[in-house]
């Protein structure tokens, strides 16, 4: 098979460039082709020569996936299926809002972190995404030219493929690339401290973790990580971290009925969180197949976000999108797997 140029950094493409005999400035011309212009060949590039254009036919393809499907909600959020290796597929969420157009993506294929609450996990690992193939969820829907924001937060652990990650993000945000503000993009951890650092070092991206709750034990039994990463310790490098006036760290927050929405949990977060401006985004949990954890009314919901801010947490409930569309990560996929 041959090799993808979609996906290639412009240090990689000047490599290439270099290899085929061909001038440097080169690469600066192809990544325009990849990345600022809506092309699907090679052959397209219609200011390199003929020659060119078979010199890289011969070592590479385009690189571009289509999606084999797409449901649309009632609210407006779409959801798209994405083939990739040996039959496997990957979920690709774009979320409408008034102002904006937000597109959720994957960075695996499956999962190895074993979540209690996460249909992804129920599949298992399966692969890691290249960079490419994580930009394509980008560029390959249909809402490609008004897509305003980005978040890493469907299939797979970002920091568990942290190169392919930080590629992608180096292509979302250069001038040679997309050209898009790492204001407007955040990638979500559940809190792998050495990937976590290396992003923060590395990208100017915005930084979401996944918490749930602030307890060890509790935490242990819904996030086996919390055996390696604890939170506690996850929290104390965020807080040695200068994030600079623009660049934001969030928590995200699924609400389980009965297990993490007590006066007790509101009193350990704020000593968790505090000194750290940040922000929660509570989410209502939507039940599974095969998991015994339960939703919260909204009344809790809404008396668990209000204990917070009293408390001087930020806090704020994110709406919920495409129920009637296989909302939940992981479940379109695997239903597309199980018919297979």
């Amino acid at each position: 098979m041959k090799e993808s140029l979609f996906g290639k950094t412009l240090p990689e493409l000047q490599e290439i460039v270099v290899e085929l005999g061909l001038p440097k400035f080169t690469a600066k011309q192809i990544a325009d082709w990849l990345y600022k212009k809506q092309i699907t060949s090679i052959n397209e590039m219609s200011n390199l020569s003929i020659k060119t254009r078979e010199l890289l036919s011969g070592r590479f393809e385009f690189g571009l996936t289509s999606y084999t499907k797409v449901q649309t909600s009632i609210d407006g959020t779409r959801k798209y299926l994405f083939p990739t290796i040996q039959h496997k597929f990957i979920e690709t969420a774009m979320i409408p809002e008034r102002d904006r157009k937000t597109v959720c993506v994957s960075s695996q294929v499956g999962c190895k972190m074993g979540c209690l609450f996460c249909f992804t996990a129920k599949q298992g690992f399966q692969g890691q995404l290249s960079a490419g193939e994580i930009v394509n969820q980008v560029r390959s829907i249909d809402e490609v030219n008004e897509v305003s924001n980005i978040v890493y937060m469907g299939m797979g652990e970002p920091f568990d493929n942290l190169e392919e990650v930080l590629k992608s993000l180096e292509i979302l945000t250069s001038d040679w690339g997309f050209g898009m503000s790492p204001r407007r993009i955040t990638v979500s951890t559940i809190g792998i401290i050495p990937g976590m650092l290396t992003f923060l070092e590395k990208s100017a991206a915005h930084l979401a973790v996944s918490l749930h709750t602030p307890f060890h034990e509790e935490r242990q039994k819904l996030m086996p990580v919390q055996v390696a990463y604890p939170v506690e310790d996850v929290v104390k490098e965020i807080k040695s971290w200068d994030f600079g006036r623009q660049r934001r760290v969030s928590f995200e927050y699924i609400v389980f009925k009965g297990l993490n929405d007590s006066a007790e949990h509101v009193k350990e977060l704020a000593r968790l969180l505090s000194g750290l401006k940040c922000r929660i985004n509570l989410i209502r949990f939507h039940p599974v197949p095969g998991t015994p954890l339960k939703s919260p009314d909204d009344a809790t919901i809404q008396r668990f976000k209000d204990a917070l801010n009293n408390k001087g947490i930020l806090t704020t409930v994110r709406a919920s999108r495409g129920q009637d569309i296989y909302a939940a990560c992981g479940l379109l996929s695997t239903k597309e797997l199980i018919k297979n």
